[in-house]
C-alpha cells in the first residue's frame, strides 16, 4: 500500500493547519495559573494558532497517521529507505524495483524531502514569526529543538539541503556549515529553557499541545541536551575537535540528559491517540509489506539477545528469522507468512521514540572511549546502556547477558530461498577490556544499534558513520555501480521537484556535495575508510 501523493516543500498545507487546529485540545484555563508557564494572555490571539503549529512539527518528527497523512507516508519516506539501510526491517515487495534494491523511486525520496518542509521548516517559520513579534523567547526555543529533531535527520539522508537561511533564501546549505547552525540554535535553546526551569522543576511550556513531555520543560532541556550530544558524536570524524567541545558541554550541563525511561523522548500514548505506522505496515498493507530484517535478527538470536521477543514474533516452527533486503523471488508470499517473524508490535501501546534513554550512555561510552570528560569510563557507560535498554524494553536482568563472551551473531538461513549469509565478525556481548580501539567501539556500536531498533534514521546514521555492525548487504544491487554493495548507500539523491523547481538550489547543493548525486556519495561526516 504506497500512496504517491507528494507535496512540494514550499506549499504549507491549509488542510493540515485545519486539521491540527481541529485535533487541538480544549484550552484549560486552570492549567496556566502556573507563573512559571506561558499563559493565554501572553500568548493572545495566536496562541491556538501557535499550538496547532507546535503539534503538528510533533507528528512530523516521525511521520503518523494524521489527517491527511497516512502510514504510507511513513513508508515511503521512512520504512522504504532509512529503516532498510540500518539493517532493521526489509521490505517484502516481491520483484518489485524499489529502494531496498539500490533503484530509488523518484516519487518516494520527493516524500522523505518534502514532508520535512512542509510538516517541520513551515510550521516552525510560523512559530518563530509569532514568537519573536510576542517576545516568547521560551516559545521559540521549543519550536526549535523540534526543529533540529526533526531536520538532522534530513540533513543526514542528503547531505547539503536548505536550513541556514531558510525562508530567506532557496541555496542549499554545506552540511559542515548545517551542523554549526544546529549547535547554536541547541546551545541558545538550552540556555533559554535551562533559565525558564531555574528554581522550579516543573515550569510547562505549551503543555496542551506537547505531545512528548506534557509541557515539562526540564525533560525538554535534557532532550535537547541529549540531542546535542547524539549530534557531536555524529561529527567525530569530520570535525574531532568540535565533537569534543559540544559533547563535554552536553554532558558539563546542569540540566542534566535522559537517563531514565520516564525522560525519553516519545510521543506519549496517553497525550496522543495514535498507532506506530510500522505496525499497520507489517500487518495490514497487503499481506504484510515488511517483516523484520535478517541482519537484526541474526545479531539478537546469535548473542541470546532476551529483547527478540519484545522486537519480533516467533517463526510457525519456534525461532526466529528475518528476509534480507533487496530480495526478488516468485515466492513472496512465503516471506510474508509463517516462515519469517513479524515485528512485535501493538496498535494501541507501541510508542514512536525519538530518543531512547540507553542512547545515552552508549554516547558517553564512546566519548570516553575517545579519551574526552564524559564523567566517567566507557566499559560502565557500556554495560549501564545495555542495562537501560533492557529496563525500557521489559526484558529482565541483563546480568547473564553482559557476562556472555562467547555468543556472536548467527549466520543466516533463508527460511525461503537460498540468499544466506555468514558474518566474519566475533563481537559478543561482554566487554573485553583487553580489546583495542576498534573492538571496543564495535562492542559499543552494536549494542547501540540494538538499542536503538526501530530508528531507522539513527541506525542507518551510525552504521554510515562507524561501519558497525556489520550487516548482511543487500541480495539485487541495482544501481547500476554507483553504489557500493560492501559499502552499502551512503545518502538519498536529490528530490525530482526540486530539480524542476528549484533547479539552482539543487545545484549548489550538489557543488557542496563533492561528489555525484547518487546514493555512493558520502555525507560530510562519514569520513571513516572502511
Amino acid at each position: 500500500m504506497i500512496s504517491n501523493n507528494i507535496k512540494s516543500w514550499r506549499k504549507f498545507s491549509l488542510l493540515g493547519l485545519s486539521l491540527a487546529l481541529m485535533n487541538t485540545s480544549c484550552i484549560d484555563y486552570m492549567d496556566n495559573v502556573n507563573p512559571n508557564e506561558v499563559t493565554e494572555e501572553m500568548m493572545g490571539v495566536d496562541n491556538l494558532k501557535t499550538g496547532a503549529f507546535f503539534s503538528q512539527m510533533l507528528r512530523r518528527v516521525v511521520i503518523i497517521k494524521d489527517g491527511e497523512m497516512m502510514d504510507s507516508d511513513y513508508q515511503i519516506a521512512q520504512q522504504l529507505s532509512h529503516d532498510q539501510y540500518a539493517g532493521y526491517i526489509a521490505a517484502t515487495l516481491g520483484s518489485t524495483a524499489h529502494n531496498g534494491q539500490y533503484i530509488f523511486q523518484e516519487s518516494w525520496v520527493n516524500a522523505t524531502f518534502d514532508y520535512a518542509f512542509t510538516g517541520i521548516m513551515a510550521p516552525w517559520q510560523n512559530i518563530h514569526k509569532i514568537a519573536t513579534e510576542q517576545g516568547l523567547e521560551e516559545v521559540d526555543a521549543l519550536a526549535t529543538v523540534v526543529k533540529v529533531a526533526g531536520m538532522h535527520r534530513i540533513a543526514d539522508t542528503f547531505d547539503p539541503i536548505p536550513y541556514v537561511n531558510y525562508g530567506a533564501s532557496n541555496q542549499y546549505d554545506p552540511l559542515d556549515k548545517i551542523y554549526e547552525k544546529f549547535f547554536e540554535e541547541l546551545g541558545s535553546a538550552i540556555e533559554i529553557l535551562g533559565n525558564y526551569v531555574s528554581g522550579n522543576s516543573s515550569a510547562k511550556l505549551m503543555s496542551d499541545y506537547d505531545y512528548i513531555y506534557g509541557g515539562s520543560v526540564a525533560q525538554w532541556v535534557k532532550f535537547a541536551n541529549t540531542l546535542r550530544l547524539r549530534l557531536a558524536m555524529r561529527v567525530a570524524y569530520a570535525n574531532p575537535q568540535l565533537a569534543q567541545e559540544q559533547a563535554e558541554l552536553s554532558v558539563n550541563s546542569p540540566y542534566g540528559l535522559i537517563e531514565t525511561k520516564a525522560d525519553r523522548a516519545e510521543l506519549n500514548h496517553g497525550l496522543l491517540s495514535y498507532h506506530h505506522p510500522l505496525q499497520e505496515i507489517a500487518y495490514n498493507f497487503n499481506a504484510g509489506d515488511c517483516r523484520p530484517c535478517a541482519s537484526i535478527v541474526a545479531y539478537m538470536d546469535g548473542l541470546n539477545d532476551p529483547r527478540i521477543s519484545k522486537y519480533f514474533t516467533l517463526t510457525g516452527d519456534g525461532g526466529y528469522n528475518g528476509v534480507r533486503i533487496g530480495i526478488s523471488t516468485s515466492n513472496m508470499a512465503n516471506y510474508q507468512g509463517t516462515k519469517v517473524s513479524n515485528l512485535n508490535m501493538d496498535a494501541s501501546t507501541t510508542p514512536v521514540v525519538w530518543m531512547t534513554a540507553a542512547e545515552s550512555f552508549f554516547l558517553r561510552a564512546e566519548g570516553a572511549l575517545r579519551g574526552w570528560n564524559m564523567g566517567g569510563d566507557a566499559k560502565t557507560f557500556y554495560e549501564q546502556g545495555v542495562r537501560v535498554s533492557f529496563e525500557e524494553n521489559e526484558a529482565g536482568s541483563a546480568d547473564n547477558y553482559l557476562a556472555d563472551d562467547t555468543s556472536t551473531p548467527k549466520a543466516y538461513e533463508d527460511q525461503v530461498g537460498s540468499d544466506n549469509y555468514t558474518f566474519s565478525t566475533e563481537v559478543t556481548p561482554a566487554w573485553d577490556e583487553a580489546d583495542d580501539f576498534e573492538g571496543k567501539l564495535e562492542r559499543i556500536i552494536t549494542q547501540k544499534w540494538i538499542a536503538l531498533y526501530p530508528d531507522g534514521p539513527e541506525g542507518w546514521s551510525e552504521y554510515r558513520r562507524t561501519g558497525y555492525p556489520e550487516l548482511i548487504p543487500v541480495v539485487v544491487n541495482g544501481s547500476n555501480g554507483t553504489i557500493d554493495t560492501e559499502l552499502q548507500v551512503r545518502r538519498l539523491p536529490y528530490t525530482r521537484d526540486e530539480k524542476i523547481n528549484n533547479p539552482d538550489g539543487v545545484a549548489s547543493g550538489i557543488a557542496a556535495l563533492g561528489g555525484a548525486d547518487n546514493g555512493g556519495t558520502k555525507l560530510w561526516w562519514d569520513k571513516r575508510d572502511r
